[in-house]
């Protein structure tokens, strides 16, 4: 059973900074994608960032770029967002998503992890 469990969401003030953890299990990760997307009130789904576990090959949104670092951690089965510089527009519930490399759809989606930012 493929569990994806986000964590470290929160209230943080402009400025600030937070940094969000997905943990994986029941699948092998080196056969995956492992990406951070958010939805704001309103709004769609929009990708933020993305990493492959062999590799490492990294990619970002607009968004975030220069503000944000997706990294990972191969012992804890783990990827992180890390986020600086959050602006109000940030808020969002972010959510971690994962897809085999062959394939496009993300299949598997965390719970999701709520982060406000107050202005």
């Amino acid at each position: 059973q493929v569990q994806l469990v986000e964590s470290g969401g929160g209230l943080v003030q402009a400025g600030g900074s937070l940094r969000l953890s997905c943990a994986a299990s029941g699948l092998t990760l080196s056969n995956y994608v492992m990406a951070w997307f958010r939805q704001a009130p309103g709004k769609g789904r929009e990708f933020v960032a993305g990493l492959t576990w062999i590799g490492s090959h990294t990619s970002y949104a607009d968004s975030l770029k220069g503000r944000s670092t997706i990294s990972r951690d191969n012992a804890k089965n783990t990827v992180y967002l890390e986020m600086i510089s959050l602006k109000a527009e940030d808020t969002a519930v972010y959510y971690c998503a994962v897809r085999l490399v062959t394939m496009s759809d993300y299949k598997y989606w965390g719970q999701g992890t709520q982060v406000t930012v107050s202005s």
